[in-house]
Formats: C-alpha cells, sequence, structure tokens
C-alpha cells in the first residue's frame, strides 16, 4: 500500500519511545509502506477523524439561526 511517493519529499527526524517506533514499523510492514508513509497516513487519518466529530457535533445557536433565516 503506497500511498504516495515520498522519496523527493525533505524530511526532518521526530523523536519517539522505542515501542512507538517497534509498533508503527510492525504497521508499516503490515501495510507493505514504509515508516514515513504509515506515519502519513497515521496523521492523515487523525485529521479526518477530528473533522469527522466537528462535522457531527451539534450546531451553535448562530449556526441554527443562520440556517433558518429567510432569503430575501
Amino acid at each position: 500500500m503506497r500511498p504516495r511517493n515520498m522519496s523527493c519529499m525533505q524530511s526532518t527526524s521526530v523523536r519517539i519511545d522505542v515501542g512507538t517506533h517497534e509498533e508503527i514499523k510492525r504497521l508499516a510492514k503490515e501495510l507493505g509502506a514504509t515508516v514515513g508513509e504509515t506515519v502519513a497516513l497515521a496523521v492523515r487519518r487523525l485529521g479526518q477523524e477530528r473533522l469527522g466529530r466537528e462535522l457531527t457535533a451539534p450546531l451553535r445557536e448562530d449556526e441554527t439561526a443562520w440556517l433558518d433565516a429567510e432569503l430575501g
């Protein structure tokens, strides 16, 4: 599972504990992806989950009023 070619992207280091690194390597192997690709997928998934929670949250009073406003 190769979501995108990351070979020409700039890189940086992120310090994580050994257990987390082992888990990322295990997931990467299962996915057939690199560690970097797996981290990118995880970050994207977290963002999608956050967006999903925001979209399912009850509307605020001002949002409801805007949606209920008369047109014209």
